[in-house]
């Protein structure tokens, strides 16, 4: 098998049936930085603008850029940024082979060149996916948190930022000095009306450098909201290898995909965008309630099925899926608790979007693990099911899978599965939430469900106050205990 690695001189080399950049990459100029260059960006904005390139729009090349590590730059530097987007589908795989990003710089690195680099003149957006925890926020308030490691060290710091909004606020500085206009933010991550959060941390971040410059930066920038969705699992060597079997050279940076792509976008774009909407994006005045429906039914579906897939053995969503039970109960989380707490627009047609999500999770070319979703949980969680659970405890309404979905995290970031293996659990606040397992799960599934709903960064200070909540939680760790996951999922939903 050829090892050679794929670059734009073996472009014209490759199978027939592989879609190729169809326009002279050297034509393309830099219109966008992309911060936090990862897969899932890859596979879905640079996706989109992709189409816009070969379309004509040549202004709108991205320069990607790594805030932590080299390791996306090392996949894709040497391959003159090319990477192959494969669709798999249960129908079979499409791969795209994806021109628009020019290169990758590392933060850590230089950080003097990023900064420069966001402060050149035909830089008009500035996007990102850094997830949750990347904002430096409280997900309880959505204020920035002024404790945040990475906030105090670039405000001490501000040539040398390790954080996206230290960089942001640093470039815009610089193009306040050098009397050049701003830019628009363009958050493309999974947090609830996410372009007002992140300009109102991006206010307050600026706020703290300089108040004059936070007043320039409030009348010279936008952040739209977005939604995003397209399932991207990690790739793996299994997938880079069945791919180079297939195109007949190494892709470091392959991205896998389900042929599923949307982007819904609030039209607040300082300085002109790229004609997403042709390449099948929606603009729209208010994102708001997309999110809502995204967020609480496919994030919040997601995140139910990985924590109580995996304690249930199952290392993929599709495999989660093929157990009958738990088939019936994401679709009953769907429509009895999701559904109904959201004003859903009369032309949505939120039981075709149902039937579709069960259809996207049933897929089995795509092996999304559950490790993967169940990673940043405490970030996620307030997103994903906290807006939910409120609104069914203010309107009695009910919480039969959302306190089930609550004891199975609980039981994950213990640490220690079902059969007292140990779980790795990947989130920013793993040693604060093994500590309260470990101190009060020997008190009993009453003190655990108690001092878990009274841990505010997660679920801010209304929640412990709900002795419907807490009594549901608690009858549900009781069963797990008893019976584990599998066997409560059975014996709760397979009759639904």
């Amino acid at each position: 098998m050829s090892q050679e690695r794929l670059n734009n001189n073996i472009l014209e080399n490759l199978p027939a049936e592989v879609i190729k950049p169809a326009y002279d990459r050297n034509e393309v100029t830099t219109g966008i930085v992309h911060l936090g260059i990862g897969a899932f960006h890859r596979a879905h904005q640079a996706w989109f603008t992709e189409n816009r390139i070969t379309a004509g729009e040549k202004d709108w090349g991205i320069v990607g850029a790594s805030l932590r590590s080299a390791g996306v730059r090392d996949q894709l530097v040497p391959q003159n940024g090319l990477y192959s987007v494969v669709e798999k589908s249960n129908a079979g795989t499409k791969v795209q082979i994806v021109g628009a990003v020019s290169d990758v710089l590392v933060g850590p690195e230089s950080p003097q060149q990023l900064m420069e680099l966001l402060a050149q003149k035909s830089v008009r957006i500035v996007s990102l996916t850094i997830t949750e925890k990347g904002y430096c926020h409280d997900p309880a308030s959505g204020d920035l948190n002024p404790q945040h490691p990475d906030v105090i060290h670039d405000l001490a710091n501000p040539q040398a930022p390790k954080s996206a909004l230290g960089y942001i606020v640093g470039a815009l500085a610089l193009r306040k000095e050098r009397g050049l206009p701003g830019f628009t933010v363009l958050t493309c991550d999974n947090l609830p009306s996410n372009g007002k959060l992140l300009g109102n941390v991006l206010g307050q971040f600026a706020e703290k450098v300089d108040s004059e410059l936070a007043v320039w930066i409030a009348e010279n920038t936008t952040t739209p909201s977005t939604m995003v969705d397209r399932i991207v699992p990690a790739t793996t060597d299994v997938d880079r290898a069945e791919l180079e079997a297939l195109i007949g050279c190494r892709d470091e940076a392959a991205v896998m995909a389900e042929p599923f792509a949307q982007w819904v976008v609030e039209d607040n774009f300082l300085r002109g965008r790229p004609a997403w909407d042709k390449a099948g994006a929606t603009f729209v005045d208010d994102v708001e309630v997309y999110e809502l429906i995204k967020l609480r039914l496919l994030n919040g579906s997601h995140s139910l099925l990985a924590y109580s897939g995996y304690l249930a053995g199952c290392e993929t969503v599709a495999d989660v899926m093929a157990v009958p039970a738990f088939n019936k109960l994401v679709l009953h989380f769907m429509q009895s608790e999701a559904t109904t707490s959201i004003g859903v627009p009369a032309e949505f047609d939120i039981a075709a979007y149902q039937a579709q999500l069960i259809e996207r999770f049933e897929n089995r070319a795509l092996r999304h693990r559950t490790w993967q979703i169940a990673m940043d949980g405490s970030q996620k969680i307030p997103q994903r099911w906290l807006g939910t659970l409120r609104h069914q405890l203010a309107n009695n309404g009910p919480i039969e899978v959302l306190s089930f979905a609550l004891a199975n995290w609980i039981r994950y970031v213990s640490a220690v599965d079902e059969k007292g293996n140990a779980i790795e659990v990947s989130d920013p606040l793993a040693a604060e939430l093994k500590a309260i397992c470990d101190q009060y799960k020997p008190q009993g599934n009453e003190a655990l469900a108690a001092n878990f709903l009274a841990f505010t960064p997660v679920f801010g200070d209304d929640l412990k106050q709900s002795a419907t909540l807490q009594e549901a939680v608690v009858n549900w760790l009781n069963k797990l205990d008893a019976q584990g996951t599998l066997a409560c999922v059975e014996e709760a939903f397979a009759s639904l």
